[in-house]
């Protein structure tokens, strides 16, 4: 009888954040290879193979083990550790034998368990829950497969543009050195599941039973299809500037806001620090939110419990968050002050960057040369002058005798950039109509700021376009987007070619301080990073392949 070639606790990992009961509810533990027909035999197990997939939904928090964020190789933001691998986005070590946030592999084993899944589950032995009928329980679970596969294709697609299309589980002995399909075929393919899944699941979030907040839902599907239209309408996949394209993508974001499914957390804080609540008006989707500190031991500036302080904000992500007034620094009636750069901004800033002076766990941070968090303090001390704070929980407690966690997930579709995705793609279609501003503002005004962007004060579809780049650098700002939109943008000769900045602070005798700017890292930025190369090992292995331009 043929085996599955993976040891039962693979795929029946349990799925507790979910709400959903361990799946070997008799209590046994033993291990070994299973068969095919056991698996679908037992509803347990039928499910454990898609709720194993939605571990392949990756976070962002940690892509090298020692805290790298993608913000590192963008110009948000410098790593505090030199040595990690991340660095060879940025100073041309990048190479198909060296690679880095290679998601290959792991998006296609996310596949590989849906494509099975999907195919398996209408005969197999799956229970309805929640008085369901089989048909409607087995759509609820396959609309959950289709919008996992299109995600995985996705994450492929923006990485490495065309891949092979596989949408029904492969024979082993089938000859699997699979050419790539077109980037257009991926994209129709991902539409379809999205389109897929959003008629088989649940609306949104509180749409289904308490224990299944998490899953996937229709929005989340409508959220994924609005950023995959959004990149393919955008310069990098759109040369031409086909309107048509840009007015579909603004068609499915203004689908989502209509269904008023979703909207604004009032404070902003409140997205990413759940504590006791459950996944929040403003997310889409979302990784499973654990009872975790790893993120402040990482990402908290030096002096806080040994933290490592990796994330270092630049002076290009600093300048780029306006005054409170709505007004950008640069221009002379803002009211900014150099000698006071820190006070009166947009409050996104002091929620999050921890600035010289800004209070972390009631304790002011010192990132002035010899403060304790300061330049050059230890080899792990900021070498910008700034550290993350976005994300963080002032209630975390780490590196002490009695630690506290706090729950948090990495969110992976959220209602603001939806509202910005609508706006980004209907000034392109249309130029700045009145929608533009309202969406545009709803963001900006979030808790009361009085950030408003007055109607009629951008006259031209291109000055929007920088507006509206400019806020999804700041209110997006560490969360992986702003890497991909540079790239799709056609930017990165531009953006990400030059060398970024710091603030280096020193104390004057009399107390005053001073402030200078300063060059921390250069950067290279080639034609060829707008796309991933393969690996070496994946081009050896298939090499119908074929390695994306300059990579060769």
């Amino acid at each position: 009888m043929k085996k599955l070639q993976v040891k039962w606790m693979l795929f029946l990992l349990p799925l507790g954040f979910w709400g959903c009961q361990d799946f070997l509810e008799d209590g046994s533990t033993t291990e070994g290879p299973i068969t095919e027909e056991q698996v679908w035999s037992n509803d347990n197990y039928a499910r454990g193979v898609l709720n194993n997939a939605y571990f392949h939904v990756a976070e962002g928090y940690n892509l090298d083990g020692n805290g790298a964020m993608l913000a590192s190789v963008s110009d948000e933001a410098v790593n505090s550790n030199p040595n990690s691998a991340i660095n060879i986005f940025n100073n041309n070590t990048w190479a198909p034998n060296r690679t880095f946030d290679d998601v290959y592999s792991a998006m296609y084993e996310g596949i590989r368990k849906v494509n099975l899944f999907i195919d398996k589950s209408p005969t197999s032995a799956i229970i309805p829950q929640n008085g369901l009928t089989f048909e409607q329980e087995l759509d609820r679970l396959n609309g959950q497969a289709y919008f996992l596969r299109a995600y995985f294709y996705f994450e492929l697609l923006k990485r490495y543009g065309g891949v092979p299309l596989i949408t029904r589980p492969l024979d082993r002995f089938e000859n699997l050195n699979l050419p790539r399909n077109s980037f257009e075929e991926i994209k129709n393919q991902i539409i379809a599941d999205c389109d897929s899944a959003f008629k088989m699941l649940p609306t949104g979030m509180n749409d289904w039973p308490a224990g299944d907040r998490g899953r996937a839902t229709g929005t989340s599907a409508l959220g994924l299809k609005s950023r995959l239209l959004l990149y393919a309408a955008s310069p990098l996949h759109n040369p031409s500037g086909d309107v048509i394209k840009w007015q579909a993508a603004a068609d499915v974001a203004k689908q989502l806001i209509d269904l008023n499914k979703h909207s604004l957390q009032s404070t902003y804080t409140n997205i990413f620090n759940y504590g006791a609540a459950q996944y929040n008006s403003e997310v889409l989707f979302a990784t499973q939110a654990l009872n975790r500190n790893d993120i402040e031991m990482f990402h908290a500036p030096i002096s806080y419990n040994g933290a490592l302080g990796r994330t270092n904000p630049t002076q290009e992500l600093v300048d780029a968050f306006d005054m409170s007034n709505g007004k950008p620094i640069t221009d002379p009636t803002s009211g900014y002050n150099p000698a006071n750069p820190y006070n009166n901004r947009d409050p996104r800033f002091a929620i999050v960057i921890n600035h010289n002076a800004r209070s972390f766990k009631s304790i002011p941070v010192e990132t002035f040369v010899g403060g304790k968090d300061g330049l050059g303090r230890t080899v792990n001390a900021t070498r910008t002058g700034y550290y993350m704070r976005k994300f963080l929980s002032e209630f975390a407690v780490w590196n002490q005798t009695n630690n506290t966690l706090a729950r948090r997930p990495w969110v992976v579709i959220r209602y603001a950039e939806i509202l910005l995705n609508y706006a980004e793609a209907l000034n392109e279609a249309q130029g700045p109509v009145a929608d533009v501003y309202a969406k545009l503002n709803m963001v900006r005004t979030r808790a009361g700021s009085n950030m408003v962007i007055p109607a009629g004060s951008i006259t031209s579809k291109e000055a929007m376009r920088e507006r509206i780049h400019k806020e999804r650098q700041v209110e997006l700002c560490f969360e992986g987007h702003r890497f991909f939109d540079v790239r799709r943008w056609k930017k990165g000769e531009e953006e990400f070619n030059s060398p970024v900045t710091g603030m280096r602070i020193t104390v004057n005798n009399n107390g005053t301080l001073n402030y200078e700017r300063f060059v921390v890292e250069n950067r290279v930025f080639l034609p060829k990073h707008y796309l991933f190369p393969f690996s070496q090992t994946e081009i050896n292995r298939t090499p119908a392949l074929v390695q994306n331009p300059g990579w060769q």
